[in-house]
């Protein structure tokens, strides 16, 4: 994932600002600090706070815990003889007892079909639980995971401004990826084509908000979003040279600020 940069007052506001570009929550995303404001006299600050920040990337869960309980579990057992090794084990060759070693959980460690196959399955059976009728789907890029549902009368999983989507969504994570033990694969979910109509329609408000504001001459905020629902919004107007936006607020409130650009 690529890195973007950003600026702010302070670096809560520049890092608020990076993950509205990046469209994820802060524990979803790395940052790293490039300036800070320096401080002036009579309290003033001066300079700008200044980071730069990416989608975090998602490993498997380090071993080390395991092995430290290995370990600790074997400090507290009492004290007993080691066996005599056998002339079979001394002459066993390197590369077979090597091989008997090595950690069996790297082949087993779950895929980005498994976690397909587990979302379908859960999907599958939330759709027959509810009484509702569907087929899902699932594109596969590397590790990344689009899993779409399609049907009749799925509104009931949408739900306003697409919440009920979003629940749902962190429910077939749980249901395809915490509980094989996943924890690379990044799974996005849609349902009837929701989230690209959404982009759709706030790219549309967007526009018209920001001729609005230039019409007025006033800066206008918008309605509380989450962070996916701003960056549209961002992305839709950050060509343009008559307005400029900004987020401001604390999440679930905090919403996007659209303000006309002062011509000299």
């Amino acid at each position: 994932m690529e890195w973007v940069e950003t600026t702010g007052k302070t670096v809560e506001e520049a890092k608020e600002l990076a993950l509205d570009q990046l469209g994820v929550d802060e524990v979803d995303a790395e940052f790293e600090v490039l300036e800070e404001p320096r401080p002036g006299l009579f309290g003033r600050v001066r300079g700008e706070a200044r980071v730069r920040a990416r989608v975090a990337p998602k490993g498997p869960r380090p071993k080390v815990e395991r092995r430290d309980r290995r370990k600790k579990d074997k400090d507290t057992k009492p004290d007993t003889p080691a066996p005599k090794k056998t002339e079979q084990a001394v002459s066993e060759p390197l590369e077979r007892r090597e091989s008997a070693s090595a950690d069996p959980s790297d082949d087993s460690r779950p895929s980005a079909g498994d976690v397909a196959a587990e979302a379908e399955k859960f999907l599958d059976g939330l759709l027959e639980a509810l009484g509702l009728e569907g087929t899902t789907a699932v594109e596969t890029d590397g590790d990344e995971l689009e899993v779409t549902l399609e049907g009749p009368n799925l509104g009931v999983l949408i739900g306003p401004r697409g919440t009920t989507l979003l629940a749902v969504q962190d429910l077939v994570r749980v249901a395809s990826q915490r509980r094989i033990g996943d924890h690379s694969t990044r799974l996005r979910l849609d349902i009837s084509g929701y989230r690209q109509k959404r982009r759709e329609a706030l790219a549309r408000f967007a526009l018209q908000q920001a001729e609005e504001v230039v019409t007025s001459g006033e800066a206008r905020a918008l309605e509380p979003m989450p962070s996916a629902d701003r960056k549209v919004i961002h992305d839709s107007l950050v060509g343009r040279e008559d307005v400029m936006t900004r987020s401001e607020g604390d999440d679930p409130y905090r919403r996007v600020v659209i303000a006309p650009v002062a011509r000299d």
